[in-house]
């Protein structure tokens, strides 16, 4: 398929099956849909409402809520008048917030209600030039902005008649930037990354191509869970569900993922390896707290799982037992996870290979892929038809990949983003002769299967010049049952050490007993370990790793030098002593 502007794409589709369910949310307890027809309508009436109050083409508009219709809505709205989506997480503070209006230069920000919006209308009115903010619904803030124009959605979408697609659509190429999505870096202030129609486009198709391989394409159903701030649910949760003309139904919140899961009945949902750590770690205490027989034919059924995976054969016996618990133990596993997915995508970090062994185990497929903002965000996938837990898949469709000297992984498409907004000198530095620099290591196997190897700005290279990926290990450790985080260091040291979170049930135990029990896990991890891998020490962190105390980005990866910034003193006595 050739490159297309998104819009029109939402638009055609819209046309060829306006009847067809689209978007789903929750409203009072209740799951309320619209169609495709009713929601291009919604989109028309949206961009009309937008350039009255103002937005043009090129213009830049802030999106910062928690997922929900009104944000696809907005989103399509936005790209239709030609203007530029810039996503901003509803988890920012106002000082991020500020950043992001002010360096993309937006006119206008959109925002929900609550504290949401008062955040959102705090840093409008610290900024430059954003001087208006449309609210989901009634804003009722609790401060009285004096400095800017609030509106109400819905009363503004009321008053707007419905216009012809011809007498909105602004002139358009598939060249022009859609949005700017500011990456959550682990480090320094976020740059905007300008991704085109062409760019988001060209990555849909291919993940559209390589789903098509499992005949994954008609009739399925997104639950969507991740923010859609984060371009891999922007483009993997939005716009790929539209250009195959499926359902999005969104998810409440985190906590109720279990629940939703069998209310949406998805066929498909992108997460972050978090996710699936958390479903583990359910799993694991559920059988751990039934014990008995429970506990006994469900391990059977993994050790059975895990046996076909590794293509061994199964005993007559075995494979008469297999059938059984399949309809006794996976059945039932997968009837809780809504009883039609038929795969989970894993991205955004590594996912732990055990626990995408454990899943693939018990019938539930996980498709690990590989991507960064800057390539809109897809650059590898597992094929459905062929799924290598251990890897992130064969690069898509559309992306030509190579790896430089030092192991660096460059790739080169039309998925790659334009550049940084404003920043010509950090673009030059990121794509060097048409190839996007990604900074991660990796190598490929035989078949084509590329695996990530480490991180090159966050490779440890200790005192004695070797080289450590602390991502394998750091993976090891948050698995390991006392254990919910951890981050390695040792840097210019002779030896690593961590800095680990233990888990809430071992938060509970006196200190003494914490460090005696860690200090077990650390010994039964380091046994399968290199010399030079091998943790030494460690200290136990004040509290978990989390986005409300700023040592984790929105995407749920640690920001090392904030965690670094306040253990340092104590991890340098580790050292000392």
């Amino acid at each position: 398929m050739s490159a297309v502007i998104l819009s029109d794409q939402f638009f055609d589709i819209a046309a060829a099956q306006s009847a067809k369910p689209f978007l789903y949310e929750k409203v009072g307890g209740v799951w309320q849909g619209r169609t495709y027809g009713e929601v291009a309508n919604d989109v028309l009436r949206a961009a009309s409402m937008l350039r009255a109050l103002g937005v043009n083409k090129g213009d830049r508009v802030v999106i910062g809520s928690e997922n929900c219709m009104n944000w696809s809505i907005a989103d399509l709205a936005i790209m239709t008048l030609g203007a530029l989506v810039v996503p901003s997480y509803s988890t920012n503070t106002i000082a991020d917030h500020l950043h992001v209006i002010n360096d993309s230069g937006a006119v206008l920000a959109i925002t929900s209600v609550g504290e949401l919006a008062e955040k959102m209308a705090a840093a409008c009115e610290k900024s430059k030039a954003c001087k208006t903010l449309v609210c989901f619904d009634d804003p009722a803030l609790k401060a009285n902005p004096k400095s800017i124009t609030v509106k109400s959605w819905n009363k503004e979408m009321a008053q707007v008649d419905l216009p012809h697609l011809d007498d909105i659509r602004g002139k358009l190429d598939p060249d022009d930037v859609s949005c700017l999505i500011y990456t959550s870096g682990t480090g320094g202030q976020p740059k905007g990354v300008m991704l085109t129609h062409r760019s988001i486009s060209a990555n849909v198709e291919g993940v559209r191509q390589m789903l098509e391989r499992a005949d994954l394409v008609k009739d399925q159903r997104f639950l969507s869970l991740l923010p859609l701030s984060h371009s891999y649910e922007h483009t993997g949760g939005l716009h790929l569900p539209v250009r195959m003309g499926a359902e999005i139904w969104y998810c409440e919140s985190v906590d109720q993922v279990s629940s939703n899961l069998q209310e949406a009945q998805p066929t498909l949902m992108i997460a972050v390896p978090r996710l699936y750590e958390v479903l583990y770690d359910r799993i694991e205490r559920g059988l751990k707290a039934k014990g008995g027989l429970s506990e006994t034919l469900f391990r059977k059924a993994v050790a059975l799982g895990l046996k076909k995976l590794d293509g061994k054969r199964l005993s007559l016996t075995e494979k008469l037992m297999d059938r059984v618990l399949e309809r006794l133990v996976r059945a039932k596993v997968r009837q809780r996870l809504g009883g039609r997915l038929r795969y989970f995508c894993s991205g955004g970090a590594p996912l732990n290979p055990d626990i995408g062994r454990f899943f693939l185990a018990i019938g539930v497929g996980i498709l690990q892929g590989y991507g960064q903002t800057e390539a809109s965000p897809v650059i590898s996938l597992n094929p459905p038809d062929d799924i290598r837990i251990s890897t992130v898949g064969i690069p898509v469709p559309g992306v030509d990949l190579i790896f430089d000297d030092d192991g660096q992984i460059l790739v080169r498409g039309d998925m790659v983003m334009q550049g940084y907004w404003g920043a010509a000198d950090a673009t030059a530095d990121a794509i060097q002769d048409g190839w996007l620099q990604t900074g991660d290591i990796g190598e490929m196997d035989a078949d084509g299967y590329l695996k990530i190897t480490g991180r090159k700005k966050e490779i440890i290279v200790n005192s004695g010049g070797d080289n450590i990926a602390p991502a394998r290990v750091e993976a090891l450790l948050s698995i390991h049952p006392n254990i919910e985080q951890a981050m390695l260091t040792g840097d210019k040291r002779p030896w690593l050490a961590a800095v680990i979170v233990p888990s809430a049930e071992m938060r509970g135990l006196p200190k003494a007993e914490q460090q005696k029990r860690l200090k077990a896990a650390c010994d039964d991890i380091n046994a399968n370990l290199s010399q030079l891998e091998k943790i030494r020490r460690f200290i136990i962190a004040d509290e978990p790793f989390s986005i409300e105390n700023g040592e984790m980005t929105p995407t749920l990866k640690v920001r090392r030098h904030v965690v670094m910034k306040r253990y340092g003193k104590t991890l340098d006595a580790l050292y000392k002593s």
